[in-house]
């Protein structure tokens, strides 16, 4: 039977409330907070998150027929998964991923930095997150929000890194599990088409771009992601992957 497990990210996506909507409407499916986010000391690379992961699922007897969806920090962590343990994953869904380190504008990590020390830089780093979220509605743009004040830009920093040192394009080649890539296409951010690399560099994965979506395509469009999550499980069912 299969296991839908929620991998979140950093920021407003550092913990299991952006995926609320997904949560809501696949009974059975798990969204845990990694370590670090909201409570518990933090991993140092997306290796170690994986391990916490796989032990957390293991404790729950969950350990075969795994689809993985992750998010950003979250969606590496399920590459890694994927890459490592291939027996126990029956499919990937990854959103807002890249293979290899990204590229980010000149101090957008050091702006987290100054963001902790700084009332005024706190504000501003504040004020680009709602934009970020600018295609979710505004009642969990602000319950969101709200999230980034407990997670703190210290957490989204040191996240931020972690997902920049994560590197797995000499590997992706081996991916054996079905693969589903989804792209907002509206990011206010305008990052790279990481997620065309990958999907260039797995035959047979699938890639689904939305528009009036940006950085959040779970909580943007959610009917259409988790309509694509249920088409994705019913090919892996069907054997059409």
């Amino acid at each position: 039977m299969t296991q839908l497990v929620f991998i979140h990210g950093p920021g407003a996506g550092g913990c299991a409330d952006s995926y609320i909507h997904q949560l809501e409407h696949f009974p059975g499916s798990v969204a845990p907070n990694l370590p670090g986010h909201l409570s518990g000391e933090p991993c140092p690379d997306v290796a170690r998150y994986t391990e916490w992961l796989r032990g957390w699922l293991w404790a729950q007897g969950m350990n075969r027929d795994l689809v993985l969806c992750g998010f950003t920090l979250g969606a590496c962590i399920a590459l890694q998964y994927g890459l490592d343990y291939p027996d126990e994953v029956k499919g990937l869904v990854l959103m807002t991923v890249a293979m290899r380190s990204k590229e980010r504008a000149p101090g957008s990590l050091e702006f987290r930095l100054d963001a902790a020390r700084n009332p005024d830089v706190y504000r501003q780093w504040k004020d680009a997150m709602g934009h970020s979220m600018m295609f979710i509605e505004p009642d969990l743009r602000e319950r969101l929000l709200k999230r980034h004040d407990e997670v703190g830009p210290i957490s989204q920093h040191r996240d931020l890194a972690t997902i920049d040192a994560f590197d797995v394009s000499a590997r992706i080649s081996t991916l054996n599990a079905p693969l589903l890539l989804v792209r907002g296409v509206d990011d206010p951010g305008k990052p790279p088409e990481y997620e065309l690399e990958i999907h260039q560099s797995v035959p047979g994965s699938r890639y689904l771009k939305l528009d009036n979506a940006g950085h959040f395509p779970m909580v943007e469009r959610p009917a259409d992601v988790n309509s694509a999550i249920e088409d994705f499980i019913g090919t892996i069912d069907a054997g059409t992957v």
